[in-house]
């Protein structure tokens, strides 16, 4: 007796909203940021004075010469290569040293800006970002601010650095690792913070996904999926504090953020940045919000704000005039949709050792069909598979696809959380291609659960009608069947079957 196509799906609705309810009951909090309040500190801010944008002579992109210098740099467990661009005229210049944002990368990206500023009359040192020790599951910043440290110490060495005037720039990431190195040498003239985050890597990275889901117009949904994920993520570094190092700085801070930038809370930022700095007593700040300025000080990506360049020589070469400024705060006016809120915590069943654990045990259940039928082949014919020819192959025709499909959806999870963060890194992306993405992963999760339904139902009609599986047909059935319950239950906790749909 079959069942009919009708009472199939009847049955996976049902199941698929029990699996909407479960998914709903096991998850964590949803993650909504409040909008943020509009400061009154921020609402009216005065415009940026003139004369921190002013000209200097002989800078610019096709100004003269400078001298460029390589070499090699022994840090903790490897040698760094680093980069020095240097003046060519006489005496002891101001100098500082770049220290990246995150991920790996070389000290080449800071080439432009460090050839305009050795025009300017600065030293820049630009290094290679250690692999010893970094990585993405596992970064420490204080590893990376002893590297700072250890190229502060090559500058003050140089014959036409004045060490009294060398101090460190970090960008974003650097913006974690410059306060460590500077609360630990108070010899460091200066710091400057490029669009620093000054909260946690993990509310850092929450606001900037959801800004730039926002921007994609992406479901709500989408969000949940990639919250959750972060949630159960178990990088320690994700919910570093930022306050004690910020507290313990006592130089000078110059710190600019653009009116653009989509990477970072701003608002937030300079509101935990001058928190810190008044609480460990530095009145010694300027923050210079710059319009049209994305995280990378450019406009859409192409070249440096106009102010960008001029701000940061003009109050490095003036110091110390420059570092208690008339108006702390001061540019274009900074506009913060949404507070950086803190991911909610997974529970222990949604950590990503769990995961793991389950999709382990899911492509174990998968492998070991095939396998299963291979050994019994070579073992030679079970005499009881004659007798069950003509229910079998059918039914080992639904597995195989469940199989696929299970894995399709695996395969189509990854690659939609890969475009997502390309898009969140790059700043860029197309609305449809996150609709249709998730339209994608959500229509694979109900195949998965109709094909399900389906391959129950061949397997009970065929057992009413007198078949009686093998052992090792009931290992097939086992493994694919069990295999594919558990992704349903992970589908059901990232939210694949919630509603609306």
């Amino acid at each position: 007796m079959n069942i009919g196509r009708g009472t199939l799906g009847v049955i996976a609705g049902v199941l698929m909203v029990v699996l909407a309810v479960i998914g709903h009951m096991l998850s964590p909090p949803a993650f909504d940021p409040p909008p943020l309040p509009a400061s009154p500190q921020f609402r009216d801010i005065p415009a940026q004075p003139a004369a921190e944008v002013r000209p200097i002579a002989g800078a610019g992109f096709r100004g003269g010469p400078f001298r460029t210098e390589k070499l090699l740099v022994p840090a903790r467990n490897e040698t760094l290569r680093a980069t020095i661009r240097s003046p060519l005229s006489p005496g002891r210049h101001p100098a500082f040293v770049f220290v990246q944002g995150s991920g790996s990368g070389d000290g080449g990206e800071f080439t432009q800006q460090a050839e305009w500023l050795a025009r300017a009359g600065i030293v820049t040192l630009a290094y290679d970002k250690r692999t010893v020790g970094y990585s993405f599951r596992s970064r420490d910043f204080g590893l990376l601010a002893d590297d700072a440290l250890r190229m502060l110490r090559v500058l003050r060495q140089r014959p036409d650095v004045d060490p009294a005037r060398a101090g460190l720039w970090g960008v974003s990431e650097g913006g974690w690792v410059v306060p460590i190195a500077a609360a630990r040498d108070p010899r460091a003239a200066f710091v400057v913070l490029v669009s620093s985050p000054n909260v946690s890597p993990l509310r850092q990275v929450a606001w900037a996904l959801n800004e730039q889901l926002l921007r994609l117009h992406a479901p709500t949904g989408v969000r949940d999926l990639l919250t959750r994920v972060m949630g159960g993520v178990g990088f320690d570094f994700l919910r570093y504090d930022g306050a004690p190092a910020l507290e313990g700085i006592t130089q000078p801070v110059l710190a600019l953020y653009g009116t653009d930038d989509p990477s970072i809370p701003f608002v937030e930022s300079t509101q935990a940045l001058t928190r810190a700095l008044r609480q460990g007593g530095d009145a010694d700040y300027t923050i210079r919000f710059l319009a049209g300025a994305d995280h990378a000080m450019r406009v859409n990506g192409g070249t440096f704000a106009a102010g960008y360049l001029p701000t940061l020589a003009n109050w490095i070469r003036d110091l110390p005039r420059t570092a208690r400024p008339s108006v702390p705060i001061a540019g274009a006016t900074p506009v913060q949709r949404f507070e950086a809120a803190d991911v909610p915590a997974a529970p222990w069943w949604g950590d990503s050792t769990i995961l793991w654990l389950t999709l382990c045990l899911a492509a174990v259940g998968y492998v070991a069909a095939p396998v299963t039928e291979m050994v019994v082949r070579l073992r030679g014919r079970d005499l009881r598979f004659q007798a069950n020819v003509q229910r079998w192959p059918a039914i080992r025709r639904r597995l195989r696809l469940m199989a696929w499909i299970g894995l399709g959806e695996l395969a189509a999870v990854m690659a939609f959380i890969t475009l997502i963060v390309l898009f969140s890194v790059n700043q860029a992306g197309a609305w449809p291609a996150v609709q249709a993405g998730w339209l994608v992963v959500r229509l694979l999760a109900v195949a998965m659960l109709a094909q399900t339904v389906a391959t129950f139902a061949a397997v009970a009609a065929g057992q009413r009608d007198g078949w009686e599986p093998t052992p090792w047909q009931k290992s097939v059935l086992a493994g694919v069947l069990g295999g594919t319950a558990l992704l349903l239950l992970t589908a059901a906790y990232y939210g694949l079957f919630a509603f609306p749909w």
